[in-house]
């Protein structure tokens, strides 16, 4: 839904959601431009809709963006703008809570961004990021990108990279992790917990010695000495 302030970020479960995801010409959300907007709707823990689409951005996309993505110049140029699929997209998502993997970081800057552009408000929905609830809750686990997270839960990870089939691993993954948070684990408990943004503290190291730094960083920049 567009607001005159933007939704607030989350780290929780809801059984109602949309889990979206966006492919772009790369990773400014100053310089690049969307190329694909996909979403799935939730309601009681079961997907009950679907949102897909390519978008032309009006730009070449860059090689290296579609060899991650596979998404090139010829699939895109007759695609609507994004003006025109945000206005669907608005419409798809209502006032649902929004789910995504490092969306906080990424995903939620272009449309937010884009949503000023073409329409003057901001998207008022709530957010969840999955990533920062791996995080906080598998602290153990080496990496939390969506598909270490798949491959921790035996999710196949076929066809990653296109935003529909993220969004679909990605309702998997919300929904093992709501396991998570409901019955934490040890290690979970022990995070220590930003206060400004709610990211995990990690133990980092700096010219002065060690210090509790956010996982947010740049976006947070809170630290605490160890001591």
């Amino acid at each position: 839904m567009l607001s005159e302030r933007p939704g607030e970020k989350l780290n929780t479960y809801v059984p109602d959601y949309v889990v979206f995801d966006l492919e772009t010409t790369g990773i400014s959300c100053t310089s690049d431009e969307v190329v694909e907007i996909s979403a799935v709707k939730v309601e009681n823990r079961q997907i009950v809709d679907e949102f897909s689409t390519l978008v032309n951005p009006g730009m070449p996309i860059p090689a290296a963006a579609s060899e991650v993505n596979g998404i090139t110049d010829d699939m895109v140029q007759d695609s609507p703008t994004f003006e025109e699929v945000l206005r669907d997209f608005v419409d798809f998502i209502g006032d649902f809570t929004l789910v995504g993997h490092n969306i906080h970081t990424f995903d939620m800057k272009f449309i937010q961004r884009d949503a000023l552009r073409y329409f003057g408000q901001q998207i008022g929905n709530d957010y969840i990021d999955t990533l920062q609830i791996a995080r906080l809750y598998l602290p153990e686990l080496g990496h939390h990108r969506l598909t270490d997270l798949a491959d921790h839960y035996g999710i196949d990870s076929e066809g990653a990279h296109r935003a529909l089939n993220d969004c679909r691993m990605n309702q998997q993954v919300f929904e093992f992790l709501s396991r998570e948070i409901e019955n934490p684990s040890e290690a979970a408990r022990n995070v220590r917990v930003c206060p400004l943004c709610g990211s995990p503290l990690k133990m980092r190291n700096g010219r002065y010695g060690d210090f509790w730094g956010c996982t947010a960083y740049p976006e947070c920049r809170y630290t605490k000495n160890v001591q």
